[in-house]
């Protein structure tokens, strides 16, 4: 039996050459991305290894946030503790540390590195072992910095150059006196990182005379553990801890390889989407295979095989198959992760120097994934196989699907698909989270159900395509009829695409939805010009709001501000504004009171006074930031969104209670002559065109929504297309192996008159009605789902609105036909090339 298998594969190279395709396909993509985040993830844990090489034990502020009844920020570590630190014994040597965000500018005026990747901090003393320069000397006084390698090459600076580079909103042009190294992971990832001396760095990040972390180099001959232990005894324990540069290292280690699990999982998911799909085609496969072998599988049970051992050399079959796809996945699946590798390079993202990783599990998995997925999907027609009677060696036809089992059949869908529709449904009325477990089980049940269905839906849809097939004459009506012969085929085929354009369709629905509810949002919800804020997100220096105020034109300004709070035994923010103009800046709807806000006059959203049970009219106390309380009462109760939110108080009112320097998130601005070109440039101006800072009016925020959406969108498509190529590789095996079995049916055509270009059309035409079947369902299905996850989001954002994305339904429906084309191509010229005398004689 063993031999029987190996010499069936061997026969119909052909025949499993697609089944080998679909298959490496979907492990090439396991593969690729197992290959690809392990690199990244290896390159990046080794670089930030390298930055902890100057670091044994390293002291911490200890975080106050919600200790007691105040708030309170992370404490600053002192010049004494650093003085301390450094006489221990055992320590060779103790660094103060200064870090923040530093925005630099090219010699453009844009901003260098991610925004969030662009950082600054402190050069200890003349020569810094943690930054090695490679040219010029260490930066002394507000008017000098030095800046990394990396950034120096992208942007062409070298020392003596005047770089333009913003720290909390000021514009500030210091000389470049020195170019250093540095084994930074965000500089490694296309960041910058711009240092100081120790005295400017601590007024530019608000750490005057004080450190954000002090790292301590141990002696010679002293073990990191041994130096923690005696810094233990000089270190304050309710301010500040220490860890050893080894923890430090294991948890940068830790946190990289958590940030890459959430691409390899979103990669993941698409492979296995691609895997999924090939399973149909697989299972497919095997079907036509085993039909096609009817007389010989009978004949082997007719001379004494054993049910077992006829299951069993279908399974061997599959074996070989799935080795052989698997091994060409994997080979094909490491070139894909070199290749998004050289990707990150080509469009611009910074990766760290090292090999390619290619671990022993990445092996396993693909071989694993490759051969299980194969057996899996061949195991079905593997048992249909051992039940053929021994008397069918007596005709070469196989026994057709009883009509039990087609009642079976369809009434297992229809239970499926009801349940899984009923279970959607009832998803859509729970709230946001607690509904996305229950709708995405649905959305399985459902898929399953409707996959069952796909046979019995096949007839009354294909046959809607009867009065447009009919214009093509014979071959239409051909066409037709080979469509619905055998429904189960048809179904497995059209499934295939139809998972695809599922999910394809369903993305866009919500891409789509989404975008008009945030347009809407910002449209409705704010009456301002012009919102600032830093690119990065990072707080705003008050000076840019009262820069903003002086411009002319300017009618109306209000900067947001957040600050936390102690309110019923929980941390709450408060959002400052200034509480003069906030009513023609915003235009919030109000559900109970009045819109005032200013003194102890507050006005809270709709969420947080229902978790508090407030109403307007009610008061409650709140514990500042500096430990002071104070009554404030409700003027009103708003309906938040996503862009305004939360308690807000008069900037007035708050502001003597922050401790530290006052930071804003954003500036709303009114300008007389309303949004212009010449008024956002004049804004600009005002703040020195920063390059840190972004001025948007309501079109460039929702642009930006806009352009992330697209970008999100694309991606997807371009993951999904994997599945889709799978699922053309499944339309023409299909139509391969219809053509091998219609033979004798094709060669009797040709000699009563059909000639080859009727042919061709009636194969191309039977692919179109299935992948445009399969589209149908797809794009059905996915507005279904669209709809459904729309109405979870709706509980979250009180503007969300269904827009069905008609034109690029459309598209889809236009790419199911094509792939119906492309797909018939071979199959139709191969049944056109038939001798028609041996396929008359064929079996």
């Amino acid at each position: 039996m063993f031999r029987t298998a190996l010499r069936n594969v061997l026969a119909h190279k052909a025949r499993l050459l697609m089944t080998v395709l679909a298959v490496m396909l979907g492990v090439a993509f396991v593969s690729g991305t197992l290959v690809f985040t392990n690199t990244i993830s290896d390159a990046y844990q080794k670089s930030s290894a390298k930055g902890f090489d100057q670091v044994d034990v390293a002291i911490q502020p200890e975080s106050q946030a919600d200790q007691g009844d105040t708030v309170g920020k992370d404490p600053k570590l002192t010049q004494p503790l650093l003085d301390k630190a450094a006489k221990v014994p055992g320590a060779a040597s103790a660094i103060g540390v200064v870090n923040g965000f530093t925005a630099i500018a090219d010699k453009d005026g844009k901003l260098i590195g991610g925004g969030f990747q662009s950082q600054g901090g402190n050069y200890w003393g003349d020569k810094d072992p943690r930054y090695p320069l490679t040219s010029g000397h260490a930066p002394k006084g507000t008017d000098e910095v030095a800046i990394d390698s990396e950034t120096a090459k992208r942007a062409g600076y070298k020392v003596g150059d005047t770089v333009r580079l913003s720290v909390d909103g000021p514009v500030l042009t210091p000389t470049v006196t020195g170019i250093f190294t540095t084994d930074d992971g965000n500089v490694a990832a296309g960041g910058s990182l711009a240092l100081f001396d120790t005295k400017t760095a601590q007024q530019l990040f608000d750490s005057v005379g004080s450190y954000d972390e002090i790292d301590v180099k141990a002696a010679a001959g002293t073990s990191q553990t041994a130096l923690r232990n005696a810094l233990d005894d000089v270190v304050p324990k309710d301010t500040a801890s220490t860890t050893t540069g080894k923890q430090l290292a294991d948890d940068q280690a830790t946190m990289i390889s958590s940030a890459m699990s959430g691409m390899k999982t979103g990669l993941l998911v698409f492979a296995g989407i691609a895997l999924f799909v090939g399973t149909f085609i697989i299972a497919n496969t095997f079907t036509m295979l085993v039909a096609q072998r009817t007389k010989e599988l009978a004949l082997m049970r007719a001379v004494g095989a054993s049910r077992r051992q006829v299951t069993r050399s279908v399974l061997i079959e599959a074996f070989v198959v799935g080795a052989v796809a698997a091994v060409a996945g994997l080979a094909a699946g490491i070139g894909i992760g070199a290749g998004m590798r050289s990707l990150m390079g080509t469009l611009g993202a910074t990766v760290p120097d090292g090999p390619l990783v290619i671990s022993p599990g990445t092996i396993g998995t693909a071989l694993l994934v490759g051969i299980l997925i194969t057996m899996l999907a061949a195991w079905l027609p593997g048992r249909r196989a051992a039940k053929i009677p021994p008397v069918a060696a007596m005709s070469s036809v196989h026994a057709k699907a009883t009509t039990k089992s087609l009642v079976v059949r369809n009434t297992l869908g229809a239970l499926f698909s009801a349940a899984g529709v009923a279970v959607v449904l009832y998803a859509t009325t729970m709230d946001g989270s607690d509904g996305q477990a229950p709708m995405g089980l649905g959305a399985v049940l459902l898929i399953i159900g409707v996959f069952v269905l796909t046979p019995l839906l096949s007839r009354p849809l294909i046959a809607a395509a009867a009065p447009v097939l009919r214009v093509f004459g014979v071959s239409g009506k051909l066409a037709r009829q080979n469509s619905v012969r055998n429904p189960r085929r048809t179904a497995a085929t059209a499934s295939a695409l139809m998972i695809g354009l599922t999910l394809i369709t369903g993305m866009t629905v919500m891409a789509g939805s989404l975008q008009k509810s945030i347009d809407k949002m910002a449209s409705s919800a704010i009456k301002a010009d012009y919102v600032v804020s830093m690119a990065n997100g990072n707080a705003l220096s008050p000076d840019v709001a009262k820069k903003l105020a002086g411009v002319d034109g300017v009618t109306d300004t209000s900067s947001l501000r957040d600050a936390p709070s102690r309110i019923d035994q929980r941390t709450e923010y408060l959002t400052g504004v200034n509480g003069g103009s906030i009513t023609k800046l915003t235009d919030l709807t109000i559900a109970d009171g009045a819109f005032k806000v200013g003194g102890t006059q507050v006005v809270v959203d709709k969420d947080t006074a229902k978790s508090h049970h407030w109403t307007a009219g009610s008061h409650f106390t709140v514990s500042y930031e500096d430990g002071k309380k104070e009554e404030l009462s409700v003027a009103g109760v708003y309906e938040g969104n996503q862009m305004i939110s939360g308690i807000i108080v008069d900037n007035a009112t708050l502001s003597p209670h922050e401790t530290g320097t006052a930071s804003d998130l954003q500036v709303m601005v009114k300008t007389a002559g309303g949004a212009s070109d010449a008024a956002k440039d004049k804004l600009e101006k005002a703040l020195g065109d920063n390059p840190a800072i972004q001025v948007q009016d309501k079109k460039d925020i929702s642009d930006g929504i806009a352009q992330m959406f697209t970008l999100m969108l694309n991606m997807l498509y371009g993951l999904l297309a994997m599945a889709v190529i799978v699922a053309v590789l499944g339309v023409i095996n299909t139509l391969a192996m219809s053509v091998f079995e219609r033979s004798q049916e094709i060669g009797m055509l040709r000699a009563i008159g059909l000639d080859r270009k009727g042919i061709k059309r009636m194969v191309r035409l039977e692919s179109l009605v299935i992948s445009l079947f399969g589209g149908v369902l797809g794009i059905g299905l996915g507005v279904f789902f669209g709809w459904a996850a729309g109405e979870l989001l709706g509980t979250k954002m009180s503007t969300y609105e269904l827009v069905l994305p008609w034109g690029r339904m459309g598209v889809f429906l236009l790419l199911a036909a094509t792939v119906g084309v492309l797909a018939a191509l071979w199959p139709a010229r191969r049944a056109a090339r038939l001798n028609m005398l041996t396929a008359i004689k064929s079996e």
